[in-house]
């Protein structure tokens, strides 16, 4: 979020506080790097003109919200979540998220699907603003020449000419990978056939295994760790499809998948689950950019991994569809729905 932070800044003089790690300097944007307690003091110091709070942090949250009900200046609650998570922690919270959700002057959104859970709790839609997820076009969008792509597929173990099916992500449950795993040995697949994995995670050694128990079998799955960003629009475009089978648990439901939106980039059609929130904000179309299949059934990603390996003109036609689409969930679409909210609670410039 570095670029449309600095595009907000620059348009809106916005400051960031972070209670995470900040990383390197973002040049025209000022971040104070602090703890919660201390975002929470910075909020209600009156120095600004609105306050802008995402979901996370237990103290941070609700404390920014008091805090700026106490500087009397607007606070804009930025959501994520389309479900609630189930457990009994968080049972015990909703009720102040909750709160929030009615009485944030204005919200702003990952997108409709989020909107319209917001909408339904809030008890309107009116101040409830969209602010598309986004990735760098400029990155991920750029054209990878026919050298990098062939240098891609070689990493991944994939011949010329052979499918490619591509997945990015954290090696985790949620994820959706053991589905994953099972849909790639279940598919009808043609000879040479490998599955990528890039990411780390506690499922690491699951990957392994099944990488060991592929070799030979024509269907190869290749697990390549951890990769730099800088590294991925070269595997995205050397792919066939990338896949985001992501699974509903009792704490997380996929608030997007920003994965989708970088493989998109490249023209790369991609495969979602019907719990992955691209999928449910309308970024992937089932049959127009891509495929959408039901959560946790491996053998219906394995029907539609074996129909984009064998139909090139299929694949084809949603990966040129999936480049169109993307260009609207762009870094200055978000920046709008974020100004759009300011601006309905009396605290925009420049417009």
């Amino acid at each position: 979020r570095r670029e449309p932070f600095r595009l907000l800044a620059e348009q809106e003089d916005v400051e960031v506080i972070a209670f995470a790690d900040p990383g390197a300097p973002v040049e025209g944007l000022v971040v104070h790097s602090t703890t919660q307690a201390g975002a929470v003091r910075l909020a209600g110091s009156g120095r600004f003109r609105a306050v802008i709070c995402g979901l996370g942090g237990r103290l941070a949250l609700p404390g920014s919200y008091l805090a700026a009900r106490r500087a009397r200046v607007p606070f804009v609650l930025w959501a994520s979540i389309w479900a609630h998570p189930r457990t009994p922690a968080h049972a015990l919270s909703y009720p102040l998220t909750r709160h929030l959700y009615r009485h944030a002057n204005a919200v702003v959104t990952y997108g409709r699907h989020v909107s319209a859970y917001v909408a339904a709790r809030r008890g309107r839609s009116d101040d409830v603003y969209e602010a598309a997820q986004a990735v760098s076009a400029e990155l991920f969008g750029a054209p990878v020449d026919a050298g990098a792509v062939e240098d891609a597929r070689r990493r991944a173990g994939v011949d010329s000419g052979s499918f490619m099916a591509l997945f990015v992500g954290r090696l985790e449950h949620e994820k959706g990978l053991e589905v994953l795993l099972e849909a790639w040995r279940r598919a009808e697949l043609p000879d040479g056939s490998v599955l990528a994995i890039v990411g780390a995670g506690p499922l690491r050694e699951r990957v392994e295994a099944a990488a060991r128990d592929s070799a030979g079998s024509g269907r190869a799955v290749h697990g390549l760790g951890q990769v730099d960003r800088r590294e991925l629009p070269a595997l995205y475009a050397a792919a066939d499809v990338l896949v985001l089978p992501s699974i509903r648990t009792a704490t997380f439901v996929e608030p997007w998948g920003l994965v989708l939106n970088e493989a998109m980039h490249q023209g790369t059609p991609t495969i979602a689950s019907d719990a992955v929130g691209a999928v449910a904000g309308g970024l992937v179309r089932d049959g127009h950019n891509g495929l959408v299949t039901p959560q946790g059934s491996a053998r219906e990603l394995a029907d539609r991994l074996s129909r984009m390996a064998t139909d090139i003109m299929f694949r084809s036609r949603l990966g040129s569809k999936a480049r169109t689409d993307v260009g609207r969930f762009s870094e200055a679409a978000w920046v709008d729905g974020v100004r759009r909210a300011l601006v309905n609670v009396g605290a925009g410039r420049n417009l």
